[in-house]
């Protein structure tokens, strides 16, 4: 699955951004079962291209291309299949239901993946086995994240989008997830696209953009 941008550039976005970055308003392809690194600092768009990339923004100039078909044409049931079955993100802000158990959470994915391990599996490896009856809300940043990655990687996808999935987790937390990550996407035959502040996680990317 390629997902390839044209000339893209978020409106409104300072021109001072445009020039600097690697990827707005240039032509690049994401090929398939790739891992790309996407460094900016905060306000550069990283979340932006994320959303583009998902389908929940619609306000660019250029063309985005999901396999060969332009974004701009697809339409809402095609947007919500390929959500379902070949994209799969973690937000920033997680998007969790904050009275909802961890575990409840997790199960919200309209569609389940059989590579994926089972919940418990995850939870062990994680760190998160005794907080999965707690409620999001109780939980710290740091464990949320852990949960949103669980629900992402629970799903069908080709591709996974994290959006700084780590900015609350310690050192060996962040490689305990990576590997957890790597492992899936691998079975999946998927790719990544992973945004940053500049840290560089324990991930091995074939591409690194500055946006």
């Amino acid at each position: 699955m390629l997902i390839s941008l044209e000339n893209i550039a978020p409106s409104p976005i300072p021109q001072s951004h445009l020039e600097s970055s690697e990827i707005w308003n240039s032509t690049l392809t994401f090929e398939s079962k790739s891992s790309i690194l996407i460094s900016a600092d905060s306000g550069k768009g990283k979340s932006t291209l994320l959303h583009l990339i998902y389908g929940l923004r619609k306000d660019y100039s250029g063309n985005l291309f999901i396999d060969s078909g332009n974004a701009e044409e697809l339409g809402f049931q095609q947007w919500e299949n390929l959500r379902r079955e070949s994209l799969s993100m973690v937000f920033q802000d997680l998007r969790l239901f904050s009275q909802l158990s961890a575990r409840e959470n997790i199960e919200l994915i309209p569609q389940f993946n059989p590579n994926s391990p089972s919940i418990s599996e995850m939870s062990e490896r994680l760190g998160m086995i005794d907080f999965l009856e707690q409620p999001a809300l109780t939980l710290s940043h740091g464990q949320r994240q852990r949960i949103a990655l669980m629900r992402a990687l629970r799903k069908p996808f080709k591709w996974l989008l994290l959006d700084e999935p780590f900015s609350h987790l310690d050192k060996n937390n962040q490689e305990l997830a990576c590997d957890l990550i790597k492992e899936v996407t691998e079975y999946n035959e998927a790719g990544i696209i992973l945004s940053s502040l500049g840290a560089t996680p324990s991930i091995m990317f074939e591409k690194n953009f500055i946006l």
